[in-house]
Formats: C-alpha cells, sequence, structure tokens
C-alpha cells in the first residue's frame, strides 16, 4: 500500500524537486499538488492524503496557519528556506524540516521517519513485525530495504558506503556521516572515519581492533576512546 503525498509549495522549482525524488520511492504515491493552501484544503477534505510536503511563506495562508487549520492533519513535512520558523513548525508534532536546498539523502531520512511513524500508528495487530529498516537507493530505479538488524558494518569507499549485512552487500551513493545519522545511536557507532559498525555483531575486541563475521577492523586513534568506554559499559 502506498503513501499518498501531496505538495503544497508556491515555488515550481522546489515542487519538481520533491515530485522528482517522490518519483524514486516505490511506497510513495504523488496525489496532488498546489501552489497555495486554500486549494489543498478544499482537496483534503475529500481525498485521503497521508502524508503532506508543506512549504511555510505562502501567499493568503502560510504554512503554519495551514496546519492549525486541519482537525485532524496527516504527517507533515515542512520544506522550507527559513530555519526560523523550526521550532514552532515542531510545535505541531510535523516529522521533519527540511531546509532547501537539501539533497536526496536528506530527503530520504524524513521519508524513513515517516515509515516508522506509520508503522506505530497502524499497528494494530499486538505480533506485527516491529523490525526497524531503512530504504536505500541501490540503482536509478530501485530502492532497497534492509532491516537494521541484519547490518552488520557500513564501509566508506570515499563517495560511496558499502553496506555488509547478514543478507548480502549493498553500494550506495552517501557519505557515512550521513547514513550513520540515520541509524539509532543505542547500538550503531562509528569506529573510523571509514567504519561504522552494529554493536550488537561485535565477536570480539582485541586491543585496537574489533572482529565481527570473520572480519577485523581498526579502531580509529580518535575513536579509540569513545568505543571502548561505549563496549565496556555494556560487558561483564
Amino acid at each position: 500500500m502506498k503513501i499518498k503525498c501531496l505538495i503544497i509549495d508556491d515555488e515550481p522549482l522546489a515542487v519538481n524537486v520533491v515530485k522528482n525524488y517522490l518519483e524514486q520511492i516505490e511506497d510513495a504515491e504523488l496525489v496532488n499538488s498546489f501552489n497555495n493552501a486554500i486549494d489543498a484544503l478544499n482537496f483534503i477534505k475529500n481525498n485521503k492524503v497521508d502524508l503532506i510536503f508543506l512549504d511555510i511563506n505562502m501567499p493568503v495562508l502560510d504554512g503554519l496557519n495551514f496546519i492549525k487549520s486541519l482537525k485532524n492533519p496527516p504527517l507533515i513535512i515542512i520544506t522550507s528556506a527559513y530555519t526560523e520558523f523550526a521550532i514552532d513548525a515542531y510545535e505541531f508534532d510535523v516529522i521533519d524540516y527540511l531546509v532547501k536546498p537539501y539533497e536526496f539523502h536528506r530527503f530520504m531520512k524524513a521519508i524513513n521517519k515517516v515509515y516508522s511513524r506509520l508503522d506505530i500508528n497502524n499497528a494494530t495487530n499486538p505480533v506485527k513485525n516491529t523490525r526497524q529498516y531503512l530504504f536505500i537507493k541501490i540503482d536509478k530505479k530501485k530502492m532497497k530495504k534492509i532491516f537494521l538488524d541484519e547490518i552488520l558494518v557500513i564501509e566508506s569507499l570515499k563517495d560511496y558506503l558499502k553496506i555488509n549485512t547478514t543478507n548480502g552487500k549493498f553500494l550506495i551513493h552517501s557519505t557515512l556521516s550521513s547514513f550513520t545519522d540515520l541509524l539509532p545511536k543505542n547500538n550503531f557507532i562509528r569506529i573510523h572515519r571509514s567504519y561504522t559498525i552494529a554493536m550488537n555483531k561485535i565477536d570480539a575486541v582485541e586491543g585496537n581492533s574489533i572482529e565481527i563475521d570473520g572480519m577485523r577492523y581498526v579502531i580509529g586513534r580518535s575513536y579509540i576512546n569513545e568505543v571502548k568506554d561505549i563496549i565496556l559499559k555494556s560487558s561483564i
């Protein structure tokens, strides 16, 4: 079942950016776009919308007052060129606040938050699968779901990452810093400028290296104190 998306933005270029990004996500469907919030309000009354990409500075009715006018708002991601509205926006429980211009990896971070929120809100079955996951772009047209509990090591290869999992290896265009920011900090830790690892997949620690799935990964000099401190806290 696809996420039904709506764009509200009076800048055509900004609308096209969201449209192009959504076209690369199989689970998302753009149902309409509007250059003003008034027309969008009328559309929402008669059509199902799961997620809105909303600009703030718009004529007649701005983005924040648009949110106030909704009795049961869908999920909302703010897309704005201005940072000063961020605090006010988060008071409305928006999913994320994207500052224009933003790249695809930052857009996907917001989309993955949407996936997590929908899993929580739609959990009507107490035995429902609650495994956390991310969608990664593995080629021009395909997004791949990877479960976080399958990730072993993420390795930086300049402008690319190799994600080693128990279910295969995947190469994506991203930086290690931006991808690590997507992962829960209670289990993933950066140990080197080239490696982020899953702590629950560590098989052994010896000297300044960590062993995972038969491979050894060196802990960087600037990371070693923090890494060993975290590992020691989880040991007996």
